[in-house]
């Protein structure tokens, strides 16, 4: 007995091939029959006819990771169409736990209720499994993550015996089911990574079956082409593909300079035989810790460190100085989303100058005094894109997509600050607004850079792609009306235009609206 039947649909295979009406049969969780089904029973027929009928889409970009534990539904993800997610990027992941990197992840799952019961990637992996998940999730394994359970914060080369030991921690965590390792080269204390420490832990997940290296460049800014090259070191060295994150040129000073980033990654894919590709938002504004902002050397070592150096009136004085050069008549391009203690949640949804004004403070002081105030908790956005550039980068026939986003609800224990409205709105966004709007890309090679592409990126078996066999991830929408509806002010905001959605075969979205339902995999090394 066929379980269900999806009639009539414009079926887009995933491949980037022009789309062909037909019939979809599916069993159990696979994909049974294409074709003429209507002599075929079936426990359940959804009408297709004017629909739109691709594979599900796979977020390579995510920071749900321990959120899957909160609240497994994934909402936010699924009604984009999302049936799929890589969490462990820009140098975090869940595990490995210990020393410090142990006592920060508790810290942050304090904030929601959540025990730490895990120490390694399997046990993480083994609660997600019990607890049920509404799409598949895999990870990497950050080398931010790897590098504080050994040394902290500390700046600094790491010693031989801390090198073999972080191998170790990655080697174990790819055998565990890790797709590959990730780096956040901005951030403490991944930053403190030099190009010797990223070969060798790329080296580690290659020898343990996943030559992955993922990475948040050392610069997106002044730097970028030299930040691409040494991702681009780090690959030829370790003889790994490389994965470019969220790809962009931030600050009206860098913008175009995409163009040069992109001919370096070709010209590397051409002459080097590297295996390169990238993925991409389609927003103009990041969302990061606010501390970024702050200079090198006053972040230099652990969070007591920095915020007494901050707190110190002479030194803050300095460093306000300092931003002011980099950011004076920009701070209105900072907004916070959120902060750490709460202490500040009312200021959520504002931006840098109109706190400051509130304040009575310059904006560098008041950026200071909300850091200090929050011990280095506050997350902003910042408007420093073109979208210019975002189309260029989405043209690259590399670029796939992550929305750089958790997973997160409209209520419960996710539904706190203002998120990016990427949270509730990437992928639609990519056909709204790239596809229809600017007509960047065709709709086909659109889905085939959220399906096929990410799935043979990072070896997720049998997702991807409409195929007989293959698993029934599906999401059906309207091609004409697909748009995202969240926006900076209001985030919390389903997409439109999306029908249906099945993880392995059991839906998850009808009628536009999550089910709740918790068909989802973990998909250890790509495979369930």
């Amino acid at each position: 007995m066929i379980d269900l039947i999806i009639e009539g649909a414009l079926v887009y295979d995933g491949g980037g091939a022009a789309p062909f009406s037909t019939d979809v049969a599916v069993v159990g969780d696979r994909i049974a029959l294409l074709g003429r089904l209507d002599e075929r029973e079936a426990l359940e027929r959804v009408p297709g006819a004017g629909l739109a009928l691709a594979p599900g889409f796979i977020d390579v970009h995510s920071h749900s990771d321990e959120l899957w534990l909160v609240d497994g539904r994934c909402e936010g993800k699924v009604v984009q169409g999302v049936t799929t997610e890589i969490g462990g990027n820009c140098g975090t992941s869940v595990a490995p736990l210990a020393g410090l990197a142990l006592e920060r992840k508790v810290e942050d799952a304090g904030a929601y209720g959540l025990e730490v019961a895990w120490r390694d990637l399997d046990g993480f992996l083994s609660l997600v499994e019990r607890g049920g998940t509404g799409l598949n999730v895999a990870t990497l394994v950050g080398l931010g993550t790897t590098r504080r359970c050994l040394r902290g914060d500390a700046p600094g080369k790491l010693e031989r015996d801390e090198l073999l030991a972080e191998q170790q921690l990655v080697e174990l965590a790819i055998e565990q089911g890790a797709l590959g390792v990730s780096s956040g080269l901005i951030y403490t204390p991944s930053r403190y990574a030099d190009l010797d420490e990223l070969a060798a832990c790329a080296v580690a997940a290659r020898r343990a079956g996943a030559g992955r290296y993922v990475s948040h460049l050392r610069s997106e800014g002044d730097d970028l082409i030299e930040a691409v090259e040494e991702a681009l070191e780090v690959a030829r060295r370790a003889e790994v593909a490389v994965q470019f994150s969220h790809h962009k040129a931030a600050g009206p000073r860098n913008w175009g300079k995409v163009h040069r980033s992109l001919e370096a990654i070709d010209r590397a894919i051409a002459t080097s035989g590297i295996a390169a590709a990238a993925d991409v938002y389609p927003y103009t504004a990041s969302w990061t810790d606010l501390v970024t902002i702050v200079p090198d050397d006053v972040r230099a070592g652990d969070r007591d460190e920095v915020l007494e150096r901050l707190s110190d009136p002479a030194t803050a004085v300095a460093v306000a100085l300092r931003l002011e050069l980099e950011w004076g008549g920009r701070w209105h391009d900072i907004l916070i989303s959120d902060s750490g203690t709460g202490r500040n949640a009312e200021l959520a949804g504002r931006r840098m100058d109109d706190i400051a004004s509130g304040r009575r403070l310059s904006p560098a002081r008041a950026a200071i005094q909300l850091l200090v105030e929050e011990r280095l908790e506050v997350q902003a956005m910042f408007f420093t894109m073109l979208e210019d550039d975002v189309a260029t980068v989405l043209s690259a026939p590399f670029c796939c997509v992550g929305s750089d986003a958790s997973a997160r609800a409209l209520r419960g224990p996710t539904a706190r600050g203002v998120p990016h409205p990427r949270t509730f709105g990437c992928f639609p966004r990519i056909i709204g607004r790239f596809v229809r709007g600017r007509k960047t890309l065709e709709l086909a090679e659109a889905i085939r850079r959220m399906t096929s592409l990410p799935a043979d990126l990072f070896g997720l078996d049998g997702r991807g792609r409409i195929a007989r066999g293959n698993y029934a991830d599906l999401v059906l929408f309207d091609a004409a009306a697909i748009v995202d509806t969240a926006t900076y002010e209001s985030p919390y905001a389903y997409p439109r235009g999306i029908d249906a959605v099945w993880v392995n075969g059991r839906a998850v979205v009808r009628r536009g609206e999550p089910t709740g339902a918790l068909p989802g995999r973990v998909l250890r090394g790509g495979r369930a």
